[in-house]
């Protein structure tokens, strides 16, 4: 959630974090216009408040016996009565002016996104996004490298068709070794983050309305949620949903932070896409797998932690032995929440593009506004508000087109990388 007060105390800031971010800076004026108007009406609220409480109290010394002072007649004591009524009726009036000046502030803070650091790169989209360095060389082939939508099928391992039967366009169906084999890297990654430190958690895959906009998706990206209606109940984009607010409205002893959690869920999104090769395959769906990796810790510590994520998420790059390459996004492309973010991307030759499999990000402390998660630094300190991190250990089923794609024989065969060996029981698909 963004902080009010930045906006009071530097609209310039804000409106220029706007600009470079290709928002409008407009709303801030309508901000800071709403926000004088609570301001005023409260301080009359606190004025009729203090006339009411003197009225009230000269209502009663006209009742207490020998009264000297104050109303000494019923027809005084009335009008009093009277007055007291009019500032009730114009108390109420502003209440109610109040709470919807209230709501239509926090209306507009939940859709301000989050200020990038300022090392963040300045540009307009994902074309200015800056790669920062790539890890290993991508294979030479004494073959033309297949697509993974013609190695799937091809070895049994997706299908396609069924898929469409049993839920429509964008769905498909991992079937023999495709199964066995995402199974075995969702669970060597989640093994590989528990030996770096991270606690595991099995969430919900369904979670109400507050958890979702707590983690920023609401009301933003309302239309790529999937909602049940009648339990009002939301289906998570990512495990860093529920993570978020796993501390919701909780205050954190400093001494156990930074806190280190790891979750696989399925994922939800309505993915809005045109036709055309970045649709085809398996690269983008409705249903996804991911592991995400989530922090919450000291304010001072979030830039140093997000350096750790990013390096936790490569550990699992370059032990599939990858190519891979990391990147900075630009302010015309950080996401909603972020206040930096690293993508990592594997290479996927038989698509001959880079792949985003991991955004590593630091939040700050928006996420935490929004979930009121907060930390006492010592007894009787004031309370704080806590930065959270997230990032994916990696994004499925990417990360399995990177694996057929790379380690494909001229026969047709999959090698299967030697992490995983142990989890599928394989060396080589085919």
């Amino acid at each position: 959630m963004f902080d009010l007060r930045l906006i009071r105390e530097q609209p310039g800031r804000v409106r220029e974090m706007l600009i470079k971010r290709g928002d409008n800076p407009a709303q801030i004026d309508s901000i800071l216009a709403a926000d004088e108007q609570r301001r005023a009406s409260l301080a009359e609220l606190e004025a009729l408040r203090a006339q009411r409480n003197t009225a009230s109290k000269e209502i009663g010394r006209t009742l207490a016996p020998h009264a000297s002072a104050g109303v000494k007649d019923e027809t005084e004591r009335e009008a009093r009565k009277v007055q007291v009524r009019e500032i009730n009726t114009r108390i109420d009036v502003l209440d109610k002016t109040v709470n919807e000046v209230d709501q239509r502030l926090n209306d507009s803070l939940a859709v301000i996104p989050n200020i990038p650091d300022d090392d963040v790169p300045f540009g307009k989209d994902d074309s200015e996004n800056v790669v920062i360095k790539t890890i290993g060389e991508p294979r030479p082939f004494d073959f033309t490298p297949a697509a993974h939508w013609d190695l799937g099928p091809a070895l049994g391992m997706i299908d396609f068709e069924r898929g469409i039967k049993l839920a429509g366009s964008r769905f498909y169906v991992l079937s023999g070794a495709g199964a066995r084999l995402q199974r075995a890297v969702i669970q060597w990654m989640l093994d590989t983050h528990l030996a770096q430190g991270y606690l595991e958690y099995y969430l919900p895959f369904m979670v109400k309305e507050q958890v979702v906009f707590a983690s920023g998706q609401l009301p933003k990206f309302k239309d790529n949620l999937y909602h049940d209606v009648e339990r009002d109940a939301w289906m998570v984009p990512t495990a860093e949903v529920p993570l978020t607010s796993l501390h919701a409205d909780e205050i954190i002893d400093a001494k156990k932070l930074p806190l280190h959690y790891v979750a696989y869920t399925p994922c939800f999104r309505k993915e809005n896409m045109s036709a055309g090769r970045d649709v085809r395959g398996i690269k983008r769906g409705f249903q996804f797998d991911k592991v995400e990796m989530y922090k919450f810790c000291l304010p001072e510590n979030s830039e140093a932690e997000l350096e750790k994520l990013r390096e936790d998420a490569e550990a699992i790059c370059r032990l599939l032995e990858i190519p891979y390459r990391v990147k900075i996004l630009c302010t015309g492309d950080i996401g909603f929440c972020a206040r930096k973010t690293y993508d990592l991307e594997f290479w996927a030759p038989g698509q001959n593009e880079w792949l985003e499999v991991s955004s590593c990000s630091n939040v700050g402390d928006f996420q935490a506004r929004r979930a009121n998660i907060r930390f006492r630094r010592e007894a009787g300190a004031k309370t704080e508000f806590v930065h959270t991190l997230n990032g994916s250990g990696l994004a499925l089923p990417r990360t399995m087109i990177a694996i057929m794609e790379n380690y494909q024989q001229k026969d047709g065969s999959i090698i299967v990388p030697g992490v995983l060996r142990p989890y599928i029981k394989m060396d080589v698909i085919k």
